[in-house]
């Protein structure tokens, strides 16, 4: 069932890129509302993209969360080199595949400017839901670093094709800077390898095994190219500048996928690879990576704050909420005794903000797409009083803000709270310094509510629109998660719980 989660989406975004060229859009101009063909190509997109959900919700069903992995699939790849087709769940990537299937199916449905394309952009985007929940469910080094590379080409053309502003520019960019971490992640996972005996990129078996101690250069060097490779995709700093660029220019559906899945792909690497395999390692920089997390935090809600563009704003904010995914894994991974269960509330807060965020930052990036959509603008400063024109709009965004800064009774809250909670009895100075992000991203968070949607409405937003039903629906589903995990968080802990207590505790 698993193997039907990552294909079925692969192999239809086969079949819409094969789409011959006369079909592939009947109007060339015009909004895609107004094209039927692509209505009908988005309508088959969203049921195709909704299946791996309904079959990840099938596995959470079958899950016991024993601590290892489960429902295991596995056949010999390319025996002679120890590589093998491996995937598998636990309570660490279950939850992460499950955000990734409810993002795309919400980004596959939400209406955006094709610009003429409806089968090219469909493609990819099921050709990026099928590769990003197969990196959740790899446990083979050499399947997870292929899926890893080439969800860089389908982000790449959905920002060069369908962005604007600067699009091929930031597209670039983003490309190079990713793919360079690739290239320091492939040569990390050969220096792994090769310090297997037998030789092998099973991850089970590699954890099992623990070929590489703490001491000596060379672990050290694998461990840094691990840091760099998952360092620029999480991203901390100072590996994160291509990442606002990448999200202004994208178009709003893209940047949700890549803030909500994407990012998670390296802050996911640093459990399932550095935790767990050079765990020895990872604690001797456990310090220095709480403290370039505090960098992390601060820098990102200062910088954001200073923002007069909407979806920059959200994109720093992104680096600030991924600092507070690393300093939960830096405190988790520390060696201090005594602490096992500060540490396995640190790791579990760590795991649900990857899960909030994504789903918060996800609808904030959805909300900017059709701000834009309708003002043609991302400048705070040209809106204001939207809330009497779009109580639909207004009302979504307030909620996605205020789970982001941390809000008791939605995601963000729960995550954060543990986050801090495990952080203080492990580094309180670091968890110290963190808490300040918080303040500033309440602070910035309510500074654009105001500035967007409150005050005199601009003569020229008179006849502004709500949202549309589709855009509703899409973003009321991602609205009642952040609330439910929020309000209900036990039944996702629980399966994290059975990841993290044994993890932090082995």
């Amino acid at each position: 069932m698993l193997t039907f989660a990552i294909f079925l989406p692969i192999v239809a975004a086969a079949v819409f890129a094969l789409l011959p060229r006369r079909l592939r859009s009947q109007v060339e101009v015009g909004p895609p509302q107004e094209d039927p063909w692509a209505s009908r190509l988005r309508l088959i997109a969203s049921v195709i993209g909704v299946v791996p959900l309904v079959v990840l919700l099938g596995a959470w069903a079958r899950f016991d969360g024993d601590g290892g992995f489960e429902l295991v699939e596995s056949s010999e790849w390319i025996p002679t080199l120890g590589v093998g087709y491996r995937v598998g769940v636990d309570g660490l990537s279950l939850p992460l595949a499950l955000m990734t299937a409810v993002l795309f199916a919400v980004a596959i449905a939400y209406p955006v400017d094709l610009r003429g394309r409806p089968g090219p952009y469909y493609a990819l985007m099921l050709f990026l839901e099928g590769v990003s929940v197969g990196l959740f469910l790899s446990l083979d080094l050499f399947l997870f670093f292929v899926f890893w590379d080439v969800s860089l080409v389908g982000m790449y053309f959905l920002i060069g094709v369908w962005g604007h502003g600067d699009a091929r520019r930031s597209a670039l960019k983003f490309f190079v800077y990713t793919f360079a971490g690739s290239l320091a992640l492939l040569l990390a996972i050969l220096g792994l390898y090769l310090a297997t005996e037998p030789r092998t990129f099973d991850m089970a078996e590699i954890i099992r095994q623990q070929p590489l101690p703490a001491g000596g250069v060379y672990a050290t060097l694998v461990f840094l190219g691990f840091l760099i490779g998952f360092g620029v995709k999480t991203p901390i700093v100072p590996f994160h500048t291509w990442l606002p660029p990448a999200h202004v220019d994208a178009p709003g559906p893209a940047s949700a996928v890549l803030a909500g899945v994407l990012l998670k792909m390296g802050t996911y690497g640093f459990v399932r690879i550095l935790m767990s395999m050079q765990p020895e390692t990872f604690a001797r920089f456990a310090f220095p990576i709480g403290v370039l997390a505090v960098v992390s935090i601060v820098y990102g809600s200062l910088v954001a704050m200073a923002q007069t563009n909407l979806k920059r704003l959200i994109a720093y904010t992104s680096v600030n909420h991924m600092g507070y995914v690393m300093l939960g894994l830096a405190a988790a991974g520390a060696s201090i005794a005594g602490q096992d269960d500060a540490q396995a509330l640190a790791l579990t807060g760590a795991t649900l903000e990857m899960v909030a965020h994504g789903l918060i930052t996800g609808a904030l990036f959805l909300v900017s797409g059709s701000i834009l959509a309708r003002g043609e603008t991302y400048e705070m400063e040209a809106y204001g009083g939207l809330a009497a024109r779009a109580p639909a709009l207004t009302g979504i965004t307030v909620v996605a803000a205020f789970a982001s800064l941390g809000l008791p009774g939605l995601a963000g809250f729960v995550a954060e709270f543990q986050v801090f909670a495990g952080t203080l009895a492990v580094y309180p100075w670091l968890a110290g310094v963190g808490l300040l992000g918080i303040v500033i991203t309440a602070a910035l968070f309510l500074r654009m509510l105001q500035q967007v949607f409150l005050g005199p409405l601009p003569e020229r937003w008179t006849g502004w629109p709500d949202l549309g039903w589709i855009e509703r629906l899409t973003l009321g589903a991602l609205i009642a998660l952040i609330i439910a995990i929020g309000v209900a968080p036990a039944l996702l802990l629980d399966m994290i719980d059975s990841f993290a207590g044994p993890f932090v505790g082995r």
